[in-house]
């Protein structure tokens, strides 16, 4: 059996639940990664004892994004479908979710970031939703960005397809905090801020900021998603980009 492309365990007495993508240098989010993802927050969002999840990543980069050969026609309806799962099971999560950036955290890798709530990142983190530059869009961005930073910062990033570094980042508000190590960062909030607090009233806490907004997510990301399958995926364009990057060459763009 093939090792685990996650690493899971709980310390700080059960009040913390680690979440490291385990597949450095890349951290690919890929079926496994959804899969392995999904059924770590799922085992443990019952836990009576915890109070946060910190998602990290091993290596010298969080994450270069999706898988772009589970994008292909084929694959994305099962692809978008179990990666968008995940997202909204990241967005109904009982405690606040944790994230360290450092390195790249492109495309999907990304989008699993703003699944999440608190983000601490290095002043010289790439992040970015390249996706436009292959012809398609991000979809779980195009919810999650204009929620987390405003329309007109998301319509930047999402429609130049270019990358930021942490201090931008930090400036129009994607991420937190900015820390040379930043899954200590994460640690130390955590330390300061949950882990003496009742569980029970911060998972109250957390229901209450969320309130409508997560509903008004998982519709959009519903109603995104059809419009990547059965629009965006029946254009030339689209299915020319992925097929172009995956053969590493040119793409021949037809405008249709």
């Amino acid at each position: 059996m093939s090792e685990s492309p996650l690493k899971v365990w709980l310390e700080h007495d059960g009040s913390l639940l680690r979440l490291q993508l385990a597949r450095p240098k890349a951290n690919i989010i890929d079926a496994a990664m959804i899969s392995a993802l999904s059924s770590a927050l799922k085992s443990a969002s019952g836990a009576s004892r915890l109070r946060a999840v910190l998602l990290d990543a091993q290596g010298p980069h969080f994450s270069f994004g999706a898988s772009v050969e589970e994008h292909m026609p084929d694959l994305c309806a099962e692809m978008l479908a179990s990666l968008h799962t995940l997202i909204k099971q990241m967005l109904d999560c009982p405690v606040p979710i944790l994230v360290a950036i450092q390195g790249q955290c492109l495309g999907g890798g990304l989008e699993v970031a703003c699944g999440g709530d608190l983000l601490f990142a290095h002043p010289e983190a790439k992040m970015g939703q390249p996706e436009i530059k292959l012809g398609v869009f991000a979809p779980a961005a195009s919810c999650l960005l204009p929620a987390r930073i405003g329309a007109a910062q998301a319509q930047d990033l999402l429609w130049s397809g270019r990358s930021i570094d942490g201090g931008e980042a930090y400036r129009i508000g994607l991420v937190n905090e900015l820390a040379d190590d930043p899954t200590s960062a994460a640690l130390a909030w955590f330390e300061k801020y949950l882990q003496g607090g009742s569980a029970s009233s911060l998972r109250l806490a957390v229901k209450a900021v969320q309130a409508d907004a997560v509903d008004q997510l998982k519709t959009r990301l519903d109603t995104v998603e059809a419009l990547y399958i059965q629009d965006l995926m029946e254009t030339h364009d689209a299915v020319e980009g992925l097929q172009a990057f995956v053969e590493k060459r040119a793409a021949n763009w037809e405008h249709r």
